[in-house]
């Protein structure tokens, strides 16, 4: 397994290791000794399985608050999709700023966000399904989303007329958004 750094400290591209055969293939998509060998000491307490039925879909930048912040272990079981994880954390250097992984079914990657980041993604294919670790469970009272065209955040997402949701659409922007995250040099 291998964990490679991001623009954003954190936040980390891990590929697997895949075992290929005659039959076909065989990897560990999480075992906890082998992420605490990689320093990712979460301990994941929720599954998620999203299914996005047409290319062109995105799922705006989500994440909860604090007390119930989540980080999260993000991998695309089925089609292609752009992952994006933005640095929320006031007063962090890179707050407001983000980096992006093609994540698919061929390629195996997966992308470990952090608490204090938020977190979406495009559809690149139809019938793209996601599957994410969290550290933390649902809570709709800390939930929040912002804008995925926020101009402050300027994702580059490579679209323009996406497919949205009523709330990823009506979603406030970075400044109106109450944010509590605060940026802690010492845990990194």
């Amino acid at each position: 397994m291998k964990k490679k750094e991001t623009e954003l400290e954190g936040v980390y591209i891990i590929e697997p290791d895949i075992f290929y055969d005659y039959r076909g293939y065989f990897m560990q998509s999480y075992a906890l000794n082998t992420y605490l060998d990689i320093d990712i000491k979460n301990n994941f307490v929720q599954d998620n399985h999203a299914m996005t039925l047409k290319k062109g879909t995105i799922r705006a930048i989500h994440f909860q608050n604090d007390p119930h912040a989540q980080a999260k272990l993000v991998r695309c079981t089925q089609g292609r999709i752009l992952d994006i994880a933005v640095d929320l954390r006031k007063g962090s250097p890179n707050f407001g700023k983000w980096v992006s992984v093609e994540l698919s079914a061929d390629n195996f990657k997966q992308i470990y966000i952090p608490r204090g980041f938020g977190h979406g993604y495009l559809t690149l294919e139809d019938n793209c399904e996601v599957q994410y670790k969290c550290d933390d469970i649902y809570d709709k009272q800390t939930e929040r989303v912002l804008k995925w065209n926020d101009p402050t955040i300027n994702i580059q997402w490579g679209i323009t007329n996406p497919i949205v949701s009523e709330k990823d659409a009506n979603a406030p922007l970075l400044d109106e958004c109450d944010i509590n995250f605060l940026f802690d040099e010492r845990i990194l």
